[in-house]
Order: structure tokens, then C-alpha cells, then sequence
């Protein structure tokens, strides 16, 4: 799939053009025919406030009981939920006036969701509805059946402005002014969607089939984080009942993240899809832990031996079960035992295998009850299954279990974690997973992030994991094969869409390929693409951080960036740290836009002390402050940007972690308008000169 032409991540929802402007090919009025566009505004505004306020007058009570009135009430608040119209944004960005022979209106109207009159006339139509795709995809050589396609500006929610393509008549594409314009605009806030300003072969993957897996390589500024959320509420608007049972989930790399996109799909009309990081679906387990053992619980080589560790817990039975029932005794002797295990052993999960091994040894009570004459029904069976000699044998042999449970053992017994490795870790490896001081009983364990995975696993090993109709995953290359593994099991049967950067990855596990990538979600057959033109980063500052590309990603293109972006960039000497960094936020704050102060981790605190005279905040794992001014820890830097990034000490940055240089290529392209580099210390050796 072609992907040269893309998109930014842009609000398109109002233009710096502060008059009406049009193309000649407008016609001879263009002022009147913005007021016509601008009457069409307010005419579906209105009857989206009806279709809102029909929606409210509707009421669950004619469901016929309780139960059945909740889920109808559910359905009804999301309804209205929907259809809420946000001052702000505008209800359509574009026009196609057709010139297809069909049913279908000469004029549409293209926005963020469906809007019609009180005669059920369309006055706009979802931009993910098959009839609006030729707003994204006809062009001159392939019009689509389109004469003209119009785009809009607005400001502040109120429309300023329109553009003209006459497809029909050849017209070359040209770069759009508006579009120019929503580019280089000052952002602040949480990242908004870029539905008017999808590019062809964005459009291409958005509109991929549900059953298709697409894997996103995406360059800083190429827009893939909203290509993906846009893929997903595409799916969720064509695959409306389907999804609607099976679900959709957005997980990203922390919280900070998901609170920076958390308004695109609610702006889209999606109120109801799942947003949580690897740790909400893993456990928020924190416990500290040595980037050398948490790469080890973090390879697909430890599969296999928490495979054996809890298989182990199943004991040989050495004695048979006697079920008496009256004066009548019913027995099944050990080696029968010994049989129905062994058939069940490695054939199921562990704990279906629990439960249908007391079913096995009921059901041959029951042939022996048959035998002498009785006739035993289904319940009789289960009676028996659940009698306390079949329990206490089922306790015995194959005792219930937790994923803790497992996981502590191995984790604190050298024999066990021994015979359950076997030749798949080395003694050295075996060593560093132990605990040196292990806890009293898995209760009081304290758990890492990497244990989470573990557990995730061994909880698959004894109960089928519940399965998602879609996945989305951003930044996926800092996620370990076993963190991708519980990922994939949980669209084992569905599909995903994979997004990330390979020179993005920070972690010491980080994926060197999208082929192991997919690999290890179970998802072989995803197709690839990459995304190399972007947007967002000024070209200056896109081609200062890819200096550092041939260390971390050799193998990938160098991104290209649209925007010139000259006087974007200022590298900076700074003998007195303090007072540079005052100097450069002064500066920022006096022109528009957010600032974003990135720093090593462990310089946060000096650095706000250093701009304790301005009014700033500090960036947590937890949250995005809504604050002009932000200090930001650079690793949590990643799918955050600000239109004035100032970084400091990048040869801190580079010493803090074993993968320093991506974590600066991170930090370094976060700009939108301009960058800042301010450094005590020599530069790192790629960034000399």
C-alpha cells in the first residue's frame, strides 16, 4: 500500500484565514456562496439539536422488564451521547457536487457523522459512509464521479473560508492553503482528529478490511497514531453490530498518552470503545526490577517453562476414589484414575482439565451405578463431581490454581525453576530470575511489570482468554514478546492494527522488525507499510534528529518532512543552564502555542526549581496537565507534541538509559514550530557540527 502522501495530526476544525477567501473556479460570487454554505451550517446544526433532542425524548419503559429497560436506557445515553454538537467543531469540512448517474444527492456534504432533516433528507453525510471515500481518493486522473470537490476553513467553529478542485475538468491537485494554514496554526490541548485532512493513501489503510491486520511504521509527523483512531472508528461505524458484541480497544503506552488522544473518538461520534495501556490490561504491578531480568521474563523462551511449571502441579495418583451412596460403595481404582489424567494432561487447558476430570470419574460412578441395575441422570453426575471424596481427590492430583501461585513458586524455589527451565534458560539466566529474598507466600509478593506478562500467560494456560473483535496498539516496538503475546491472545480471533516506529524504541527489548513483532501477536499475515512523509515536524528539526537514525534504525528510510520549517532550529551553548533555560522559555512564552521543557528524568526536579518564576507544571505518568507551560520527563516524552520544544542536556538524555540515542530521537521530535537545544555537556558524537 502506497503511502507518500499523508496527512499531519491537525485539527481542521478552524482556519488563521480571518475572511472569507475562495479559488477563481469558486464562480463569479464567492461571497455569496460562502453565505450559502454558511446558511447550510446553521440548518444542520439545527437539525442535529432535533435529532439530539429526539433521542432524549425516547424512553426505555417500553422494554418489557427490568433488565431489558437498562440495556435499552444504555443504548439510548450513547445515542445522545453521540449526537452532541461541540460549539468548536464544525459539522462538515467537505463538498462533492456529483456527477455519477444514481440515487445518490448531486451535492454532499461530508463531516464527522450523519446529519438529517425532520423528512429524513441527509444534509451531511459520515465521512466513513462508502460515498464520501472519493473525498479522499478522486483525483484528475480518476474523478470518481465528482465535478468538484470544495474544502472548508473555519474559526473557531464559525466557517471562514473555502477551496475548489474541479476534478471533472482535470484540474491539477494543488497544496491547499487552508490545509497550509491548520498546519502551521499554534495547538495546545489534547491531539483532535484530522478527518478533513486524511490523504489518499491514509485513507487507504483507515478504510482496510476488519479481517486484515495493518502494521504501521510511521515516521514522527506522518499522523499514525490518527490513523490509526480514525481506522478504528471507520470499523466501528462499518462493523456497527458485530463490534458492538466482540469490542473495541485502544492501548497506549501510559496514561499521559491516552489522555492526549482521549478526545479524538468521542469527536467522531465513538463514545463507547475501550482506552487503557499494557499495564490496565496486565496489572499495575510496579515493583522495581533490573532491565536485565525484566529482558529475560520478557522473551518467548520463558513460554515454555511456565508451560512445564504449572503442568508440574499435577501429581501421579497413587489411590483410587471410593463414592458411597446408602448402603451401596462405588470405586474407581488408581490406575483408572491414572488413565483419565494422563488422557486430559496437555490436551486442555489446566483448569477446564480440573473440571473434566471430576466429570471422567463421575461419569464412571454412574457406569457402575448403571451396572448394577440403577438409572442415574445428568444431575446425578454432577452430584457426584462435586461429591467431597471425587473433590479431595481432584484436589490432589490436580490442584486449583492461580497464575501468583505459579509464578511465586518458580520465582522462589531453584529446584523447581530448575526442572521447569530445563535447557531453555541457562544457569546464569536461572540465577537472575530468582528472588533473593523471596516473600512470605504469593499474597505478599511483590510483582513487577514484566511479572504482569507472566501472570497473563500462565492465566491463559488455565482459562481461555476472553477475545476483542479489534485491537489497537500504538507504539507497539517498545512492547516485549510476552507483553505482545497477551495482546494477541486477546484478538486471537479478530484483528489489529499495529502502530509504531522502530527507531522509537526505547526499551531494552525493544523489536527490531515488524515481522517479530507480528509474530509474537500471533498475527503473521499483517501487511506492512511505512509511513516517511510527514507533516507535523518542521523538515529543519526532522533532519537534525535523523542524524542520529543510522545509530538506532539503520535499516529505515530517512523521514521527510513537507514543511521547510527555516529558523525552526536553534542548538545552543549553555554555560549557565538556569539562566538559558529561563531565557529560552521567555521566548516561547512570548510567541503563541504550548511549550514543552523536556529534561532527563532525573533532572525534573532541578529544572522546575530552575523556572520556579514562571507559572509551569510538571508532567506525571498519570495524567496530561492542560497547562501552557510543562516540564516533561523525556521518557514520557513519546506520541506527546508541543509547538515549542526546548530539550536540555541531550547527553544526559543519551546516558540515562542503555537506548539513549532513541530516546533522544524521541525528544527531539516533538516540535511542531520550532526547537530548542541547550547543552552544558559535548553533544552526542552524531549530533556534532
Amino acid at each position: 500500500m502506497p503511502t507518500d502522501r499523508l496527512a499531519p495530526d491537525i485539527d481542521p476544525t478552524s482556519s488563521t484565514a480571518p475572511a472569507p477567501a475562495a479559488t477563481p473556479e469558486a464562480g463569479p460570487d464567492p461571497a455569496a456562496a460562502l453565505a450559502a454554505e454558511r446558511e447550510h451550517l446553521a440548518v444542520s446544526r439545527a437539525a442535529l439539536r432535533a435529532m439530539r433532542e429526539h433521542a432524549q425524548s425516547l424512553s426505555s419503559d417500553a422494554a418489557g422488564d427490568w433488565v431489558s429497560q437498562q440495556i435499552l436506557q444504555a443504548l439510548l445515553d450513547q445515542r445522545v451521547a453521540a449526537l452532541a454538537d461541540h460549539a468548536g467543531t464544525p459539522l462538515f469540512f467537505g463538498r462533492l457536487d456529483r456527477s455519477a448517474d444514481d440515487d445518490l444527492p448531486a451535492t454532499i456534504h461530508v463531516g464527522r457523522r450523519h446529519v438529517h432533516d425532520d423528512r429524513s433528507r441527509p444534509l451531511v453525510i459520515d465521512w466513513r459512509a462508502p460515498v464520501s471515500r472519493a473525498f479522499y481518493q478522486a483525483s484528475p486522473a480518476d474523478p470518481m464521479g465528482v465535478s468538484r470537490r470544495r474544502r472548508f476553513g473555519y474559526h473557531g467553529g464559525e466557517l471562514t473560508a473555502f477551496e475548489d478542485e474541479h476534478l471533472g475538468q482535470g484540474q491539477a491537485l494543488q497544496q491547499s492553503r487552508i490545509l497550509t494554514e491548520e498546519i502551521e496554526r499554534p495547538r495546545s490541548g489534547p491531539m483532535r482528529d484530522i478527518v478533513a485532512t486524511i490523504q489518499p493513501d491514509q485513507d487507504e489503510i483507515v478504510r482496510a478490511d476488519l479481517a486484515q491486520t495493518v502494521c504501521v511504521q510511521g515516521a514522527p509527523g506522518t499522523g499514525k497514531t490518527a490513523v490509526g483512531l480514525h481506522r478504528a472508528a471507520y470499523l466501528l461505524f462499518t462493523h456497527r453490530e458485530k463490534l458492538a458484541r466482540s469490542g473495541v480497544m485502544i492501548v497506549g503506552p501510559n496514561r499521559a498518552f491516552l489522555s492526549y488522544i482521549s478526545s479524538v473518538l468521542p469527536a467522531l461520534g465513538e463514545v463507547k470503545v475501550d482506552q487503557t495501556t499494557v499495564a490496565g490490561i496486565l496489572g499495575e504491578h510496579s515493583a522495581p526490577e533490573e532491565p536485565a531480568v525484566s529482558t529475560i521474563k520478557g522473551d518467548a523462551r520463558i513460554v515454555p517453562v511456565l508451560e512445564r511449571a504449572l503442568w508440574m502441579h499435577i501429581v501421579k495418583p497413587v489411590e483410587g476414589v471410593l463414592f458411597t451412596k446408602g448402603v451401596n460403595r462405588y470405586r474407581v481404582a488408581d490406575h483408572e484414575v491414572r488413565e483419565i489424567v494422563a488422557s486430559l494432561r496437555g490436551t486442555t487447558r489446566y483448569g477446564p482439565g480440573r473440571a473434566a476430570l471430576a466429570q471422567r470419574l463421575a461419569h464412571q460412578i454412574l457406569v457402575r451405578m448403571e451396572q448394577r441395575g440403577e438409572s442415574p441422570d445428568d444431575r446425578v453426575q454432577d452430584a457426584v463431581a462435586r461429591s467431597k471424596p471425587v473433590r479431595q481427590l481432584v484436589d490432589r492430583v490436580w490442584p486449583k490454581l492461580t497464575p501468583a501461585q505459579v509464578l511465586y513458586r518458580l520465582l522462589s524455589d531453584a529446584e523447581f525453576l530448575a526442572a521447569a527451565a530445563k535447557d531453555d534458560l541457562t544457569a546464569d539466566e536461572r540465577a537472575a530470575l530468582l528472588w533473593a529474598r523471596p516473600a512470605k507466600s504469593f499474597r505478599s509478593a511483590k510483582w513487577s511489570a514484566a511479572d504482569g506478562a507472566l501472570m497473563d500467560e500462565l492465566a491463559d494456560m488455565i482459562e481461555r482468554t476472553p477475545v476483542l473483535g479489534h485491537l489497537v496498539v500504538d507504539e507497539a516496538q517498545d512492547l516485549s514478546a510476552m507483553q505482545l503475546r497477551a495482546l494477541g491472545r486477546r484478538c486471537r480471533t479478530g484483528s489489529a492494527t499495529v502502530l509504531g516506529d522502530i527507531a522509537q524504541g526505547t526499551t531494552p527489548w525493544s523489536a527490531r522488525s515488524w515481522t517479530e513483532v507480528l509474530a509474537h501477536l500471533g498475527l503473521a499475515d499483517g501487511a506492512v507499510t511505512e509511513l516517511t512523509l510527514g507533516f507535523r515536524v518542521p523538515r529543519e528539526v526532522l533532519d537534525y534528529a535523523a542524524r542520529l537514525l543510522p545509530s538506532v534504525a539503520p535499516d529505515l528510510a530517512a523521514p521527510r518532512s513537507l514543511r521547510p520549517g527555516a529558523g525552526s532550529l536553534s542548538v545552543r551553548p549553555a554555560p549557565d543552564l538556569a539562566a538559558s533555560l529561563a531565557e529560552a522559555a521567555a521566548e516561547a512564552l512570548s510567541r503563541e502555542g504550548s511549550i514543552g521543557v523536556i529534561v532527563p528524568d532525573a533532572s525534573v526536579a532541578a529544572v522546575s526549581g530552575m523556572l520556579s518564576h514562571l507559572d509551569h507544571r510538571v508532567l506525571s505518568p498519570d495524567s496530561v496537565e492542560e497547562h501552557r507551560l510543562l516540564v516533561v520527563p523525556a521518557g514520557l516524552a513519546k506520541g506527546l507534541e508541543y509547538d515549542h520544544v526546548i530539550v536540555a542536556e541531550p547527553a544526559d538524555i543519551v546516558a540515562a538509559e542503555p537506548r539513549g540515542l532513541a530516546r533522544l530521537y524521541v525528544v527531539l521530535t516533538r516540535a511542531v514550530t520550532s526547537l530548542t537545544v541547550l547543552h552544558t555537556k559535548d553533544l552526542p558524537a552524531q549530533l556534532a557540527g
